[in-house]
C-alpha cells in the first residue's frame, strides 16, 4: 500500500503524470455527458414540460439549503481553526458537482480539497477529516425525524417504511455517539494517548453539537420543501411524506462506502422509493434526475458565486497593495 501511494504521489508530482489524469479526467466527463445526452434524446429532459417559475423556486430551496448546511458544518470546528462560511458552502457546491461523475465518498475528498484551499485557517488536513466524520454524524442525527414521520405517516410498502425506519434508528445511533465522543476522549485513561488528546481538543461540546444539529436540520427541511415545489413543478400531487421519504432514501444512499457515482446512486435510491410509493417506473426516474440535475446547478452556483467572492477579496487585497 505504501509502494502504490508513493508511485501514485510521484506520478502527480510529474507534469505529464498531471497531463495524463487531466486527460483522463476530461475523456470520462465528455463520456458521461455524451451518455447523458444520448439518454436525453430518446426519453426526453424532465424538466422540458415543467412549470419554470416552480422550478426556478425550487432551485432556490436547493441553494439555501447549501448555505444551512454551510453554517452547521462551520459549527463543527474549533473556534480557532473554524474556515469561512462561505469556503464551506463552496466545499459542498464543488462536492456536488463533482459527485455527477465520480463514485461514491469521493464528494469527501472534494470538500477537504476545497476547504484546504480557500481555508485561511489553522484547520489541516485531520481536522477537516474530523469535522466531516461529525458532519456525517450530524446528518444522519438530523434525518432521524423526518425519517420517523414518513415511517409513521406514509402509504408506501412494508419495505419502504422499513428502510425508513432504519434511518430513522441510524439517526439515534449517531446522536448517541456525538454526544458521548466528548466523554471518551476526556477520559483519564485515553488522555496519556497521544490521539485522544488531539480529538479532545477537538471535540465539540453538546451545545455546539445541539446548535449544527438545528443548522443541518434546517437544510434537510428546506431542501424537502424544494422537492415539494418540484412535484407540483413536473405535476405531481403535492405531498411533503412522499418528498421527506425520497429525500430520506438518497441520503441513506450517500453513506455507502462505494457507489457508481455519487448523484446517480442517489438518483435511483429516490426513484426507488418513489416506485414504493406507487409512482410509475418512467415518471419516478424523471423527478429523480430533475432532483439531482437541479441540485448540482445550485451546488454549481454556490461554487461560482463563492470563486468569484474570493477572486474580487484577491483583487482588492492587490489594488490596495
Amino acid at each position: 500500500m505504501k509502494l502504490t501511494m508513493a508511485g501514485l504521489r510521484r506520478l502527480y508530482g510529474s507534469p505529464r503524470g498531471r497531463l495524463a489524469i487531466n486527460v483522463a479526467t476530461g475523456v470520462l466527463a465528455i463520456g458521461i455527458s455524451l451518455l447523458a445526452a444520448r439518454h436525453f434524446a430518446e426519453v426526453g429532459w424532465p424538466l422540458a414540460h415543467a412549470d419554470l417559475s416552480l422550478v426556478g423556486l425550487a432551485g432556490f430551496f436547493f441553494l439555501l439549503s447549501y448555505a444551512f448546511k454551510a453554517f452547521g458544518w462551520h459549527r463543527l470546528f474549533a473556534p480557532h481553526e473554524r474556515p469561512r462560511r462561505l469556503t464551506l458552502a463552496a466545499a459542498g457546491g464543488a462536492a456536488s458537482v463533482t459527485g455527477a461523475a465520480l463514485p461514491g465518498r469521493f464528494d469527501d475528498v472534494v470538500r477537504v480539497a476545497v476547504v484546504r484551499r480557500w481555508a485561511g485557517s489553522g484547520a489541516g488536513v485531520p481536522t477537516v477529516c474530523l469535522s466531516l466524520f461529525m458532519l456525517g454524524l450530524i446528518d444522519t442525527a438530523a434525518l432521524m425525524p423526518l425519517a420517523s414521520t414518513a415511517a409513521a405517516v406514509s402509504d408506501s410498502s412494508a419495505g419502504a417504511r422499513a428502510g425508513l425506519s432504519v434511518v430513522a434508528f441510524a439517526g439515534l445511533a449517531a446522536s448517541v455517539i456525538v454526544v458521548a465522543l466528548p466523554r471518551i476522549t476526556a477520559s483519564g485513561r485515553l488522555l496519556r494517548f497521544r490521539i485522544a488528546r488531539w480529538l479532545s481538543a477537538r471535540s465539540i461540546c453538546p451545545r455546539e453539537a445541539w446548535k449544527a444539529w438545528v443548522l443541518v436540520l434546517a437544510c434537510w427541511l428546506t431542501r424537502a420543501l424544494g422537492l415539494v415545489v418540484l412535484l407540483a413543478a413536473l405535476g405531481f400531487t403535492l405531498s411533503l411524506p412522499l418528498a421527506i421519504a425520497f429525500l430520506c432514501a438518497a441520503a441513506a444512499s450517500g453513506a455507502l462506502p462505494v457507489a457508481p457515482a455519487g448523484a446517480a446512486a442517489q438518483a435511483g435510491a429516490g426513484a426507488a422509493i418513489l416506485i414504493a410509493n406507487g409512482i410509475g417506473a418512467a415518471e419516478a426516474v424523471s423527478f429523480a434526475v430533475a432532483a439531482q440535475a437541479l441540485l448540482i446547478v445550485a451546488g454549481g452556483a454556490v461554487l461560482v458565486l463563492a470563486a468569484l467572492w474570493h477572486g474580487g477579496a484577491r483583487l482588492a487585497l492587490a489594488r490596495a497593495g
